[in-house]
Order: C-alpha cells, then structure tokens, then sequence
C-alpha cells in the first residue's frame, strides 16, 4: 500500500492520492498475465509500492521486464520512426500555463510593441518550409502553436469574432504578422501529399471560440483544407485537479475528451500523450491512463502513445518555485513501461529522444516502447523549456542507433499503416515513404548528391 507521493512539490493538496488496498505483487501477477489492470494497479507498478518516498529498484526491474515482455509479444522487435518536421505557426499566446515557455505574451506581436522575440508565420511561409522539407524527404508536417488572438478558423468565423468579439480576439490589423485562419494554414501546409498532423484539442477550441459550433463541425472543416491527423498533446495530466494547478485557462478533461471525440468521429486518426514529472502524483498518472484508455475503448483512434517527461529548466513552475525539478529517470521507466502494460487496446508506446536524449531513449525501448519518434527538422517546444538533446535526427542515425541495441529499424507513415524495414548495410540510408523521398540521406538544408544504385 503506497503512503506518500514521490514527486509532489510542497503547496499542493489534491484529492486523489497514491494510496490503494491492493499490493504490488498482485498488480504485477496482473500485468504478467496480461489481465486488464485498474487504477489501483497502476499506481502500485508506478510507485513500485513501497511504503517510503522512492523507488523500489528490484521491483523496478520486474515492471520493466513485464513490459518489455508485452511489447515483443505485440509489437515484435522492430523500432519505427517517421520523417518529419515540425513547422509550428506562432508563439504568441495568452494562455498562461506554468509548464511553458515557448508562448510569449501576444501583446509584444502587436503593432508598436518593443519586444522583439518569438514569431508568427504567414501562410506563405509555412508553405516555403514544408515544401523545402519535402524536397528531403518528410512523410509528415507537424504543427502545435500558440493561440495567436487573432487566429480564426475560417472567414467565416472571423467575421463573427468580428462582429460579436469572443473570448481571446482581436482583430488581425493589430498584429504586424497577419496569421491568416487555421484553414489558410492548413491548405498552405497540405502540399506535394505532406501529411499534416495538426490542431490539439486545444487549437481546437480557439477555432470555436465565440460561437455554439460543435469540434465535430470545426474538424470536419479542418480535414477539407487537408488536416490528416490530430496530437493529442494539451492532454498534460487528465484530471482536473492537477489542470487547474498548471494551466487553469486550457480547457478541462471533458473539453479534452470532447474534441478528441469528435476528431475520432470525422474520421481522423489521433495520438495521445501524458506529460509528467511536475505537481502531480501517481494516482493522477494511473487515472490518465485510464481515460486514454477509456477513450481509445470508444473510438479506436489513438495510433500510438507518447509519455512527455516534463522539462522543467526555464518554465514558470521552476521561476515560481513551484517546482525544482522533473521526473527521476526511474520515474520515467516505469512511466513506459507501465503505459504498455495498461493501455492494452494502443499499439504503439513512444520513447521521445528529445525528452530522454539518445542513451536513455534508446533504453526505453526495453521498457516496453517500440517507436523513437521522427526526425524533427525543427524542434522549438522542448528547446525553449531548457530541452538539451538537439533537434535534429537523420535516417542514417536512427538505423546505427536502432542497430546497436539489437533491433530492427522501421521507416513509418504517421498512423503506421506503412513500414519500410531498413537493412543496416544499404547505405547511405535516407527515407522513402515520404511523397518526394528517394532515399537520398536529409542531413543539411538542402539535397545531397544521389545515393549510389
């Protein structure tokens, strides 16, 4: 039975509380059985359910071993990464939450302002980067911004923001970048046959804000301007305690699931994250869990699972105080692996090298994950909360990577319905899946010379 929360910074006093009337053994036996575990368990193999603050390193082992034992017998040994770019649209945002520091204050966007930090692209821009990324080689553009106050979905939406206001708006003459709308994006991005992974539930809800539209009318506006698939980032903790602790003004976990819902009901495949390792504890953890899992139950949309240890170094939470540090990297172990052990209906666990960096990214691949991300030709989050593990990954690195530790490289699409194993001593090694890749390897800003046939 756990007593106490290992990861709890002083100041906050939840509800809900690792503290279960079922034992470690118990969960363990469940999760080697492969029976479908409940909160309760989830906590136990998180908290390794010691009765002191700390990890339990024995029994660490075992959780990783089951976990491990788990994704071979789904998913097998192959390691699958997609080509990709991140092309995100603007920082300026208003939100506040004490997680991030890749929004800046939309007041400093404004015509006349001083500051002179971050950036909005128009959609023209957008259209230049991912085209240039095409052109090396991506399957997929990746897009997760800031709520610019002068975003709208369409015109049609800005007129009624532009007649009625609503919550977060203003006009875009104000602004020295115009952002144009969501759909102008979108169309700017859906080029050559990209696939465009956009539009949070978050995003989401901007595009609706100021209206009684349903998320099902806004996606299904979003998948004709050539929205493919959605993240399901803004997910950070799904209980609501924990969301009006660090970022009160997102919207809750029923506006989560509701967006996600609709999403999944136009027919758009989606992704789910968790982000931890900050104010909240085990049980807050386990909880999550079960309502990805509940979620995917429902839909059957969710493509794949990403784990987001949170990266505290330049955020308000580390200025404020509130914390000092994020998750310990045995808390992060048991994170995977009991993330594949509990979400028995999602494929695909994800081990993020941008979060882990390369030795303990590839660790995680025997906790239970089996997908080490893209190739990210611009990361931008992460690096401004303190991230130090690059932003850039080649396909020749993934295969010597994924080699090393005994595995078999998998070129991916985004929803994983393409693979493409990769044979270590083809070289030069670059992608194919991508609309223009020709197998050409994507290091530097431009094309190479061929690969030899």
């Amino acid at each position: 039975m756990r007593r106490r929360p290992t990861n709890v910074p002083s100041g906050f006093e939840f509800e809900e509380v690792p503290e279960t009337d079922q034992s470690f053994e118990n969960a363990l036996a469940k999760a080697r059985a492969g029976d479908r575990l409940d909160v309760a368990d989830g906590i136990e193999l998180l908290t390794t359910g010691t009765g002191f603050e700390g990890i339990d390193l024995d029994r660490k082992e075992l959780v990783l071993e089951a976990a491990d034992r788990r994704r071979a017998d789904v998913v097998g040994d192959d390691v699958t990464f997609v080509a990709n770019l991140n092309n995100n649209l603007t920082t300026a945002c208003n939100t506040g939450c004490l997680f991030c520091n890749f929004k800046d204050p939309a007041g400093d966007f404004e015509a006349g302002s001083d500051a002179e930090r971050g950036f909005t692209k128009r959609p023209a821009e957008s259209r230049e980067i991912v085209e240039a990324a095409l052109d090396r080689g991506i399957y997929e553009v990746c897009s997760v911004s800031g709520l610019h106050p002068a975003l709208a979905l369409d015109d049609d939406h800005r007129e009624t923001l532009e007649a009625q206001g609503g919550p977060n708006y203003k006009s875009p003459e104000r602004y020295v970048t115009d952002p144009g709308t969501y759909v102008e994006q979108l169309r700017a991005m859906d080029v050559g046959g990209v696939h465009v992974h956009s539009m949070t539930p978050e995003e989401a809800a901007h595009a609706r804000r100021g209206t009684d539209w349903s998320y099902e009318r806004v996606y299904r506006r979003l998948q004709g301007a050539g929205l493919d698939s959605v993240p399901g980032t803004a997910a950070e903790i799904l209980v609501d305690e924990v969301r009006e602790a660090i970022c009160p003004n997102k919207i809750d976990t029923q506006g989560w699931l509701d967006a996600m819902e609709a999403a999944a009901a136009v027919g758009l495949d989606t992704t789910a994250t968790i982000m931890y390792g900050h104010v909240e504890n085990e049980a807050h953890r386990a909880l999550h869990l079960q309502r990805v899992r509940e979620f995917q139950d429902r839909t059957g949309a969710v493509t794949e699972f990403v784990p987001l240890s949170f990266v505290h170094q330049e955020t308000p939470l580390n200025e404020k105080g509130l914390v000092t540090n994020g998750a310990t990297t045995d808390e992060d172990e048991l994170m995977i692996a009991v993330s594949r052990l509990y979400l028995d209906n999602v494929r695909n666990i994800q081990s993020s090298w941008v979060k882990y960096g390369d030795e303990q990214g590839l660790k995680m691949l025997s906790c239970g994950a089996n997908d080490f991300m893209g190739t990210i030709l611009s990361e931008e989050i992460t690096k401004r909360a303190g991230g130090e593990f690059g932003e850039m990954r080649s396909v020749g690195e993934y295969v010597e990577m994924i080699e090393a530790v005994g595995r078999r490289p998998v070129e991916r699409s985004t929803d994983y319905r393409q693979r493409r194993p990769i044979d270590p001593t083809d070289d030069p090694h670059g992608p194919r899946l991508g609309p223009r890749a020709d197998g050409r390897p994507m290091t530097g800003p431009g094309r190479v010379a061929p690969a030899d046939d």
